[in-house]
């Protein structure tokens, strides 16, 4: 089988597109272009459409309009020229437990592909959009709805000031369950041609990724050398399920059993970035004091009043585009 990558044609993209095996072609096209979309689909003429692309958080929230044209409008054009092939290809989406809105860890049950569906922010509810013009599209299709997605690269480390913003508003008790990058990457290769058909699966690592959210960024800037410099959290409210992140821990169970992509544990994820950190780290660990100041300056809760976390209120204070979108606003199908 013959792999083809698209990707928007940038400098950036170029750079990476070198580190591909030789085998593998590159079609530089946007997919919010439906020209671009329909001369890619017919000379390729793919078995399988393998669809990544989205604008994801906080980039979304700070443009919706353009995570609307390409989370929601791109599928379904991409979708409706698949369908029109001689012969239709099976269509794996990408999509995010952002789609099963905030998880109360109070109430209980892990989240499973059959859990409901009430996204709490236009991410989430972008993404269900997507999911149901896959679903509705009569070709075959697979969804792997993602958990939270780590790398021990350290130049991929989260440590933009946006994505810290967010993490360090989260509730420090929510669950969450993590898994390696490179093994989502395996589930999506697999997902390609496993037995497998018209199904959501959930992606998440093994067991020993379930987390509660205030564990796990002290435990990778740990293993980076900093030590004790992650500002205090607050916990969820218990009472108010609105008032919690999307990502819980996950039964990957059914996932696992057809795409057998859980090969990276958590602890050897750890032991990895220690290893990859080598001679960082005792300066990091002399720095660690330093650190814990500058970040406690930019804690979100600093200054405010209450006890529980308020993780909504925080990230739409900072990005109003994460507010949920007024259904008559969603992209109709054309």
């Amino acid at each position: 089988k013959t792999v083809v990558a698209t990707d928007l044609d940038t400098p950036a993209n170029r750079k990476v597109a070198k580190k591909l095996p030789a085998a593998v072609p590159v079609l530089w096209i946007d997919l919010t272009d439906e020209s671009d979309v329909r001369s890619m689909v017919d000379r390729v003429a793919p078995s399988v459409i393998v669809h990544l692309a989205a604008v994801i958080p906080t980039a979304c929230y700070v443009n919706v309009g353009l995570a609307m044209r390409v989370n929601v409008e791109a599928t379904k054009t991409l979708l409706r020229i698949a369908r029109a092939q001689p012969v239709p290809p099976r269509f794996v989406q990408a999509s995010s437990v952002a789609v099963h809105g905030a998880r109360n860890p109070h109430r209980g049950d892990i989240l499973r592909a059959e859990s409901p569906t009430t996204p709490v922010d236009s991410y989430g509810q972008l993404k269900l959009a997507a999911e149901s013009a896959v679903m509705a599209s009569g070709l075959d299709w697979v969804v792997l709805r993602l958990g939270a997605v780590v790398s021990t690269d350290l130049r991929s480390l989260p440590i933009d000031a946006g994505m810290m913003y967010m993490e360090w508003s989260l509730p420090v008790d929510g669950r969450i369950t993590t898994v390696d990058v490179r093994d989502v990457a395996t589930a999506f290769a697999n997902a390609a041609t496993a037995d497998v058909v018209d199904e959501v699966l959930l992606i998440g690592g093994d067991d020993s990724h379930r987390h509660v959210q205030g564990q796990l960024g002290p435990a990778m800037v740990q293993a980076l050398g900093l030590s004790d410099c992650y500002p205090d959290g607050r916990q969820g409210n218990p009472n108010d399920d609105s008032a919690w992140f999307v990502c819980d821990w996950m039964d990957t169970a059914r996932a696992q059993d057809v795409l057998s992509f859980q090969n990276h544990s958590w602890p050897a994820m750890l032991a990895e970035i220690r290893r990859k950190a080598g001679p960082m780290r005792p300066l990091l660990r002399a720095v660690s004091p330093l650190v814990r100041v500058l970040l406690a300056r930019r804690a979100p809760y600093r200054g405010h009043p209450g006890t529980h976390a308020d993780p909504w209120g925080q990230v739409r204070r900072r990005w109003p585009g994460a507010a949920l979108i007024d259904p008559a606003q969603l992209i109709a199908d054309r």
